[in-house]
């Protein structure tokens, strides 16, 4: 099984001391690549003011983290590509890619906040998902074409590169028949500098309802889910290997090209873990949960009982990683055993939680829970 650490930083009431935030955030990434992680993840949220979400641009801290580690792959969870212009998109992630030596995971999502929409891009409001969607598409065709061709053009309902009718003629710049049309002088194709090193990167989408699970699964999306209960997942996964073997042809094994998203806690006791950190992962649900609800934390058939409050005792047993190694190391077992899960991301940065209560907690997974899901490879054993 591989870990990565999904690291969506928060810091509210710490906005005039975000240099330390970041302090902490490489101190997390070094320590991962120095003890065999396989990824981090930063997320992007705009205009975050209250202080839950605080990443605008995961690419850029990714360039940080890049420079000061030399394994562990760097991922977005996601790029939000609805509120990105493509073009400036596929070369941020080329660039990156080339910056970390080929570690690059390229995470998508289709936006949640309307107030970013709002101030990003108007056609990616949420409240209109079938422009929405289609904004979508378009992008990620426009991302696989300039991350994979050298020279490549797209023409379609939101966006046409090149543009009709634009000339070309320098004398340093040979005229091509690989991107003009030669007798009309103009170009008919563009190249993106500088291309990825990986051709592609591994693309994901970060994924929930049935359509996008099938929508990704068809496309050669990997997924990234999150909060449903293991039962729950059961069938999404299913849903995404019953799609994914169709678009390939094969048999798709349960949980390849799956990642799953869990809150991460790790103490000596259970209690300990409860008095540390269930305060600051309510957190993360009271921001998300808003426009969710709690119907996404249900078991198949299960209903959002009449004034059901957001509670640690009631979200504890559905898919908190909550406790000791022990407690810890089972309830992945479990994972494993009813959905062949191979990627695990943790949630380890809640909402208000201390730094060094966050890097015990990171270093007693760490040292007690991962060594019992690892190859002997990795082990260094042959």
């Amino acid at each position: 099984m591989k870990f990565g650490i999904f690291a969506n930083l928060a810091g509210r009431g710490r906005l005039d001391e975000f240099d330390k935030l970041l302090d902490e955030a490489r101190e997390q990434a070094v320590y991962c690549d120095e003890t065999g992680y396989d990824s981090i993840w930063y997320t992007e949220h705009h205009f975050g003011h209250e202080g839950n979400e605080l990443i605008a641009n995961p690419l850029l801290i990714g360039a940080d983290i890049a420079a000061r580690t030399k394994n562990i792959r760097i991922g977005q969870a996601a790029n939000v590509i609805t509120f990105w212009h493509p073009l400036r998109l596929a070369e941020d992630i080329a660039m990156l890619d080339q910056l970390s030596g080929g570690r690059v995971e390229v995470g998508l999502a289709r936006g949640l906040y309307g107030r970013e929409a709002a101030n990003l891009n108007s056609l990616a409001d949420p409240k209109n998902q079938e422009q929405n969607r289609a904004l979508f598409e378009e992008t990620f065709e426009i991302l696989k074409k300039a991350l994979t061709k050298k020279f490549f053009s797209h023409k379609g309902n939101i966006y046409q590169f090149p543009p009709e009718g634009l000339k070309w003629n320098h004398p340093m710049s040979p005229a091509s028949e690989d991107f003009m049309d030669l007798e009309k002088g103009e170009i008919n194709k563009i190249s993106i500098i500088p291309s990825p090193v990986q051709s592609p990167p591994p693309f994901w989408q970060t994924i929930d309802s049935p359509r996008s699970i099938e929508l990704a699964a068809a496309n050669g999306l990997n997924g990234m889910f999150w909060m449903p209960t293991v039962k729950e997942l059961k069938g999404r996964f299913e849903l995404y290997r019953d799609t994914a073997s169709k678009a390939q042809g094969r048999d798709v094994p349960l949980g390849e090209g799956i990642a799953l998203v869990r809150d991460v806690y790790v103490a000596e006791t259970m209690e300990q873990a409860r008095e540390d950190a269930a305060e600051a992962v309510l957190n993360n649900y009271r921001w998300i949960c808003h426009w969710r609800g709690l119907g996404n934390l249900m078991d198949p058939g299960e209903t959002v009982k009449p004034g059901q409050e957001l509670t640690y005792d009631f979200l504890h047993p559905r898919n908190l990683l909550f406790g000791t190694p022990e407690y810890v190391t089972e309830k992945i077992k479990e994972l494993q055993e009813e959905l062949n899960l191979q990627n695990l991301l943790l949630w380890v940065n809640h909402n208000g939680l201390p730094h060094d209560k966050m890097m015990k907690s990171l270093r007693l997974f760490t040292e007690k829970v991962m060594p019992n899901f690892q190859t002997n490879e990795i082990k260094g054993e042959k």
